[in-house]
């Protein structure tokens, strides 16, 4: 299968009032894998849980990706190896909290990247998201598994309403929360001149979309972008870590002549 060319760049931030960073990211270029974890849990638990998970699928998945069978592999499948990798690391998570009486309860965030082909195979669990701009307009691809999404499902909240909750943490799937890590997988076919964006929530936590969109859209380098929406979340309180991964589809060739 011929891979389009790719650019990345990957930004982490303590932000201005966390003591410890526990966001946790990951690029294997050659592989077209992104990974970002947002860790949470008591004494440095969560830099735990979120390095584990970035460090076990990335060990699971890359031979894969990598050899004849993945690169020649579907999009589902590609999607499902996704999913196995992160059940491994959420067994390594829980064996982890269970060995060392200081990390129980720990767990983290995912969202995961693979571009391949023509397609970009998304998995997630939790609050860190997935975005594209395409043809000049951002869209949010992954939903939060958290209780505010959950409420303004539910109609019980307003965007509005939801935008000023103090309940804006209350996630309700991470991996190391329970036995089995349920994770949602999303196979999207990509398009020459795409710009993808994995974050955690501190980036997003207090800038509106009409911001983000409006740095994503910028003619910059990807490290510019990076650095500009880490500045304007640190500006507008940089109240959690902040952590992103920008990936950039290559424009289609001009026709000779």
């Amino acid at each position: 299968m011929a891979t389009p060319p790719f650019e990345f760049h990957a930004l982490t931030d303590i932000g201005r009032v966390r003591a410890h960073n526990e966001d946790a990211i990951a690029v294997h270029a050659h592989a077209g894998l992104m990974l970002l974890a947002d860790g949470m849990g008591g004494y440095n638990a969560g830099e735990v849980a979120s390095t584990l998970a970035i460090e076990h699928i990335g060990t699971q998945l890359l031979p894969w990706l990598t050899s004849h069978k993945g690169r020649q592999a579907t999009p589902e499948a590609v999607g499902a190896m996704l999913r196995q990798s992160a059940q491994q690391a959420n067994r390594a998570i829980l064996e982890a909290a269970h060995a060392e009486p200081q990390y129980r309860g720990m767990g983290t965030t995912l969202i995961a990247g693979v571009l391949h082909g023509d397609w970009l195979i998304l998995g997630h669990a939790g609050d860190s998201r997935g975005y594209r701009l395409r043809a000049g307009a951002l869209e949010q691809l992954t939903r939060d598994h958290s209780w505010l999404q959950e409420q303004l499902d539910a109609g019980w909240l307003t965007p509005a309403q939801a935008a000023s909750s103090h309940q804006r943490n209350l996630i309700t799937r991470a991996l190391g929360a329970q036995g089995h890590a349920e994770l949602d997988i999303t196979a999207l076919p990509t398009q020459p001149g795409d710009l993808y964006l994995l974050c955690s929530d501190g980036l997003i936590d207090q800038m509106t979309h009409a911001e983000l969109q409006e740095l994503a859209r910028q003619n910059a380098p990807l490290a510019e972008k990076a650095r500009r929406m880490v500045a304007l979340a640190n500006d507008l309180g940089g109240r959690d870590n902040i952590s992103l991964v920008l990936a950039q589809v290559a424009q289609a060739a001009a026709p000779a002549g």
